[in-house]
């Protein structure tokens, strides 16, 4: 049945999958009056269908009073979780979106998808402060959720001074804006990564919430960082690795045989972000309950069952650069509760900001940028494996 519940699916699936080839859920009602044809209308059980957690926490009523009638700037609105937030914001009843993005193609794949509401589109790169201050000026956004950056790990291990520019300047210059322009509630949308970092991806992102912590704001702003692990189907995510490795017939590679993850659902991130933002009074980092973690082999196995490719082995690659086995979710046991289960805020670092602007400009042009990193971050522990 289409209403069934995914714990439903999950059980039914792993009861009966040792005695059927494959196992289909049902159209709706409205697919199959749409659409006649029955048979084109089984929905294959998606590896999402069984790794997927719902919060049972999820407080529209909230997310929908902190968005409903507001000009809302999303960066990286082009990306996996920009693009989400932007579907939701514009579900929630924003007056306005404007959308940014420096990905002239996926800027125009979520216009062509929003275009009944009408977004502005700006093709630009938050790290031209001089362009971004304009943007700001033009539009005057009541919230910022800033999701552009370079998140991909090995990638950022071979380009590190483009990481740095894109993910740190770029975050300090959309603060900056942001605070210049008397936005009400600034979103950075962080990583489970910047958790005591093995990488220089998640190393940058900490230093980003180090800047969103610590930077002095007025009262009429609030900046609040959001950090949460590997969303189901991202285009940076293993799964359509896996699914276009399974088409093509390929064995799937796994780094290593332990190494263990946590997924959720890009809706549902994306909406507790948004809850968690409607909640921040400035300066927290909140943290979503990402689940139990996932070891990566058992989701290739379980994608390898769903296909019915039985022929499909997994082959093991070794750690890349930067990789770690297990991700964590808070640095320390200082974390708080708030109002819902499904979030908590990390314990507050201290740094002064006079330091941190200058550690931040001496990171730039340094010529050691790791050793640099190492002193911003002295959790850093780089694993070139």
């Amino acid at each position: 049945m289409p209403s069934a519940s995914k714990d439903r699916i999950k059980e039914i699936h792993e009861k009966l999958s040792p005695y059927f080839k494959k196992i289909k859920i049902l159209p709706t009602i409205e697919e199959i009056l749409r659409d006649k044809d029955f048979s084109t209308q089984l929905k294959d059980i998606s590896v999402e269908d069984l790794l997927a957690r719902h919060p049972k926490d999820l407080d529209k009523k909230a997310i929908k009073k902190f968005i409903s009638g507001k000009k809302v700037l999303i960066t990286g609105a082009g990306g996996s979780i920009g693009s989400e937030i932007a579907r939701q914001c514009s579900v929630f009843g924003a007056s306005e979106l404007i959308l940014l993005d420096h990905s002239e193609f996926n800027l125009y794949q979520i216009a062509e998808e929003l275009y009944e509401v009408k977004p502005h589109l700006v093709m630009q790169s938050v790290v031209n402060k001089e362009l971004l201050d304009k943007t700001f000026a033009k539009y005057k956004p009541d919230i910022v959720i800033h999701a552009a950056a370079y998140k991909h790990v090995p990638l950022v291990e071979d380009n590190i001074g483009e990481a740095i520019i894109n993910n740190v300047i770029g975050t300090k210059n959309t603060i900056d804006c942001a605070i210049k322009h008397d936005v009400k509630k600034f979103v950075l949308i962080s990583t489970d990564k910047a958790v005591r970092p093995t990488n220089v991806m998640g190393t940058t992102k900490r230093i980003c919430e180090l800047y969103a912590q610590n930077i002095n704001t007025p009262d009429n702003t609030e900046i609040v960082a959001v950090r949460f692990g590997n969303v189901l189907g991202s285009s940076g995510s293993v799964i359509p690795k896996f699914k276009a490795q399974i088409e093509a017939g390929k064995n799937i590679t796994v780094t290593h045989p332990d190494i263990t993850r946590y997924f959720m659902l890009i809706p549902e991130a994306c909406e507790l972000v948004l809850q968690a933002a409607s909640i921040g009074k400035g300066g927290e980092i909140f943290i979503l309950d990402m689940g139990e973690p996932i070891k990566i082999v058992d989701l290739a196995q379980k994608m390898i069952e769903l296909s019915g490719r039985s022929e499909i082995q997994i082959e093991f690659s070794g750690l890349r650069p930067g990789e770690k086995l297990y991700e964590e979710l808070l640095i320390n046991d200082s974390d708080m509760k708030t109002e819902y289960e499904s979030i908590t805020v990390a314990g507050r670092t201290h740094y002064d900001i006079a330091k941190l602007n200058q550690d931040i400009y001496e990171l730039v042009s340094s010529p050691d940028k790791l050793t640099k990193l190492k002193e911003i971050v002295p959790e850093f522990d780089h694993k070139v494996n």
